[in-house]
């Protein structure tokens, strides 16, 4: 039966036992009341004939006796046929006020079987007053835009791990292309590109291990250690050398001794990892690309520096978000651009308390910066520390080319 059969059919039962109860109490307190009445004082009927009367009793009791059964046996007829049509007359409005109420289940049955995994964008929105089926549309309506957040959560991580496996590789790759065409390649060319290749393989293991971490925890997790910014740059510029001479550029790399900081080794080489490769891509032929390291007071910065198309000021902005494709992007017709790849970086730099800084303009390049705390010295007083929790405007200003 449906429920709404079942509702009609409840409140019919419930309400004829109800009435049933009363007048059965009714009945029996009828009866009782009845029953032990006083029997009434006998009547005499006298009869007068010439010379004397006849007096004669009359049994009164006998005559109200059957009087009071058979005013009991009407009221059992009536209750009973009460009974009956109180049953037909309460099970058909039950049947009208279970359907009005059951209005809104069969709006949230409707949009729930409507709704798929591919479009989560329908709601309720459920009107009316604030009862338990409001709450229970508007409990749905929350539900369906968590689903909807964890089915786009979903989506952009697919996104990220796509675009975060390709740079490294895109590096394996070209690597080997380059030394594979190179019949007459040295050893020492080959241990090269091996060890090229070997890096970036050991990058793509430990990116794949963070990205199910992050997969199930929503927060990648990153090792603190301290690291040489300088060798950072120098590996970077080593594993794009080869892409960049594929496209015509020249790839050069300069930087400071001793620019220790504290952060994950592999987020920071793959944060330049997406800088170069974005530069790599975009840079013409012909052009330079410089990858940089240095210090500036507290703070240890790597930048990379490229001839691009640069980047217009109002978009500079909106850069750093997600899934943000530049008119340089949108040009492209052979390869479409996730957007991340910068976003990534920022993030990977927020993570280790640095700030991102980008100077840019149309038709002369871009450089990207990447501030980072530097590693604390063994014994610093309290102003050193102090000076170093957040980057100045003038120490976070970008490196000049």
């Amino acid at each position: 039966m449906s429920i709404r059969l079942r509702l009609a059919l409840i409140y019919s039962l419930v309400l004829c036992l109800l009435a049933a109860i009363a007048i059965g109490t009714i009945y029996l307190a009828l009866d009782h009341a009845l029953s032990n009445e006083p029997p009434p004082r006998p009547a005499q009927q006298v009869q007068v004939f010439p010379g004397g009367h006849i007096v004669t009793p009359v049994e009164l009791e006998t005559a109200q006796r059957v009087a009071n059964e058979s005013a009991l046996h009407r009221l059992r007829t009536y209750s009973f046929a009460a009974l009956l049509i109180l049953f037909a007359a309460s099970f058909g409005v039950g049947w009208l006020v279970a359907g009005y109420l059951l209005r809104p289940i069969r709006r949230i049955t409707g949009v729930a079987r409507d709704i798929s995994a591919t479009d989560l964008s329908r709601r309720i929105d459920l009107s009316g007053p604030e009862d338990e089926l409001h709450q229970l549309a508007d409990t749905f309506d929350d539900m369906l835009g968590r689903l909807d957040e964890a089915f786009a959560n979903q989506r952009r991580f697919i996104q990220e791990a796509s675009h975060e496996l390709r740079n490294p590789l895109a590096v394996i790759r070209t690597n080997l292309e380059v030394t594979l065409a190179d019949p007459a390649a040295t050893t020492d060319e080959l241990r090269h590109t091996a060890e090229v290749v070997g890096r970036s393989t050991e990058r793509m293991s430990r990116l794949v291990d963070d990205l199910l971490l992050y997969a199930r925890n929503e927060t990648p997790t990153l090792e603190r250690e301290p690291l040489d910014a300088g060798l950072l740059v120098r590996e970077a510029a080593d594993e794009f050398q080869a892409p960049a001479e594929a496209r015509g550029l020249h790839l050069t790399s300069t930087a400071s001794p001793g620019l220790l900081t504290i952060g994950d080794r592999d987020a920071l080489r793959q944060a330049l990892a997406n800088l170069l490769a974005n530069a790599t891509r975009l840079a013409p032929e012909g052009s330079t690309i410089t990858v940089r390291a240095g210090r500036e007071g507290p703070w240890v910065w790597m930048a990379v520096d490229d001839q691009g198309p640069g980047i217009d000021p109002a978009d500079q902005d909106a850069v750093f978000q997600r899934f943000w494709r530049g008119r340089a992007d949108e040009a492209e017709a052979g390869e479409r651009r996730s957007g991340l790849g910068l976003a990534i970086v920022r993030q990977v730099v927020e993570a280790h308390g640095g700030e991102v800084k980008l100077v840019s303009a149309p038709g002369v390049g871009s450089t990207f910066a990447l501030w980072l705390p530097a590693a604390p010295p063994v014994t610093s007083s309290p102003s050193t520390d102090t000076a170093a929790s957040a980057p100045s405007d003038t120490d976070a200003t970008v490196p000049a080319p």
